[in-house]
């Protein structure tokens, strides 16, 4: 698997060896200190549209970065392959995701609608009535909760401003106004709003 930690200080070893501080290299690459910073703590990771131009800059190799690591030529083959399936696990855990938040939501209006309508259609005590409704409301809630989740975790949303990905806030997230793949939210680096489109990796 990929490991943010150790890519971020491969990528600050080879900064220094280049003499580039952080704003020289985020220049370099039309994007703020703060990402690179955040980069070599290994508290993110480059978008896939700056991964070549990093890598020019730095003198390495995508799987190198990947891998956090100078690749002798016997291990090139193996890492790079790795790296391509660790990519493709991380997308279809995405789309897992998305999948069974999409059954959760199907579930959770099914039941709650249908004890809605048992406590407004058929007699019984007020008591029961009640009892039935406030069901209905923490499934309704709790099925939100737990499908909002899920998506959440699906994958990062793409900045159309600046490139960066980032996974929203919770009340970000339920407030945001969204299409199928986009939702209208706050980009936590460069501060610019819009509707960002959903990645299915990080």
């Amino acid at each position: 698997m990929m490991d943010q930690t150790k890519t971020g200080r491969f990528i600050a070893e080879l900064r220094r060896e280049k003499e580039m501080t952080q704003r020289q290299l985020a220049d370099r690459l039309n994007i703020s200190d703060k990402t690179v910073s955040k980069w070599e703590t290994g508290k993110g990771m480059p978008e896939i549209s700056l991964m070549i131009p990093l890598c020019e800059l730095l003198g390495i190799s995508v799987s190198e970065l990947l891998s956090g690591e100078r690749l002798s030529a016997d291990l090139y083959k193996k890492k790079a392959e790795e790296n391509i399936m660790d990519l493709v696990k991380e997308r279809e855990e995405s789309k897992r995701k998305i999948a069974l938040m999409a059954v959760t939501l199907v579930i959770t209006m099914l039941a709650s609608v249908t004890l809605f309508l048992v406590s407004g259609i058929f007699e019984m005590s007020v008591a029961l009535r009640v009892i039935l409704l406030v069901i209905g409301f923490v499934v309704l809630v709790g099925g939100i909760f737990v499908a909002a989740s899920l998506e959440m975790s699906a994958g990062t949303y793409e900045c159309k401003h600046c490139g960066t990905r980032f996974v929203p806030t919770f009340g970000a997230y339920l407030a945001g106004p969204h299409t199928l793949t986009r939702r209208y939210l706050k980009c936590p680096e460069c501060g610019k709003k819009g509707y960002f489109k959903r990645r299915l990796t990080h």
